[in-house]
């Protein structure tokens, strides 16, 4: 028996319909209603399981309304499971609004985790730096895609971006011209499909390799975009780093940045990149 007025927040396979956990099926099969990014995916995630339940569809389009549903349900004593097509919700997926009014209107939520693209994509990839950026989808349009690209450009971290087929080839274009082609680049497509494919190249190469073979050209894309090199790289002097770490102490990040630097001389873009980092670290 499900507490009462309780939202699941239930991960779902990405591709094999076997990578669901039996936690996840006992709430699906155990709660009222499930809410559904796409109700007819999910009935056959529910068939291949002999799994019976009432839905409502909730996608990016209706997030909104049919959250508002879902609350009125919750309001009476209804535990709700929330899922979409494949993967985490609201992971660059729908379900961060429904959620979010949830835990303002003081209902239980509760996740049930399990498979997610990215992380999927960085346990097989091979990338040995421990922190990465996951950024989501870029913009689809190559102008406003350069113009994401180049304040992600300094960023030491991995970038990790998701990316349809059909944009496929010029999101790679758009990453050579902003990035240039000596970082790497692992390209994770179709993962824990049948035609599952994990490629490791540097940027310069990475169109070429599609280009020769149209069928790598199918399937969602995760890709694994080496970060920038370190500030410790960069030629910064510890003076430099010292006083941007003083003004950070008193002041906002940006205001910062600025006064950094005005005193020191150096790249506003730089100290900027380093501002971020040191951010980062003061969290760890």
């Amino acid at each position: 028996m499900l507490p009462k007025s309780t939202l699941y927040v239930v991960a779902t396979p990405i591709g094999n319909l076997r990578d669901i956990s039996l936690r996840a099926l006992d709430v699906l099969a155990a709660v009222d209603v499930i809410a559904a990014e796409d109700t007819r995916t999910t009935a056959h995630l529910l068939t291949h399981h002999s799994i019976a339940g009432k839905m409502i569809a909730l996608h990016q389009h209706n997030e909104r309304a049919a959250a508002e549903k879902v609350l009125a349900l919750l309001a009476k004593g209804k535990s709700v499971a929330l899922v979409t097509d494949a993967g985490t919700p609201g992971i660059s997926d729908p379900g961060a609004i429904l959620v979010n009014l949830a835990h303002e209107h003081g209902y239980r939520v509760t996740p049930i985790p399990g498979a997610n693209a990215a992380l999927c994509a960085l346990s097989a990839g091979g990338i040995t730096e421990p922190h990465f950026l996951f950024y989501g989808f870029l913009p689809p349009k190559t102008g406003a895609r350069k113009r994401t690209l180049e304040g992600l450009k300094l960023q030491p971290y991995t970038l990790v971006f998701y990316e349809a087929p059909h944009r496929i080839l010029g999101c790679v274009m758009d990453l050579v011209a902003v990035l240039g082609a000596h970082r790497q680049l692992t390209l994770a497509r179709e993962l824990t499909k049948l035609f599952e494919t994990i490629h490791v190249c540097t940027l310069g190469d990475a169109l070429a390799w599609l280009q020769a073979d149209a069928n790598q050209q199918k399937g969602e894309f995760v890709l694994l975009l080496s970060g920038a090199e370190t500030q410790d790289k960069s030629g910064i002097s510890d003076q430099t780093r010292h006083t941007l770490e003083l003004l950070l102490e008193n002041l906002p990040l940006k205001q910062a940045v600025r006064l950094a630097a005005e005193i020191t001389g150096e790249s506003r873009k730089i100290l900027y990149a380093l501002a971020l980092s040191l951010k980062v670290e003061s969290l760890v």
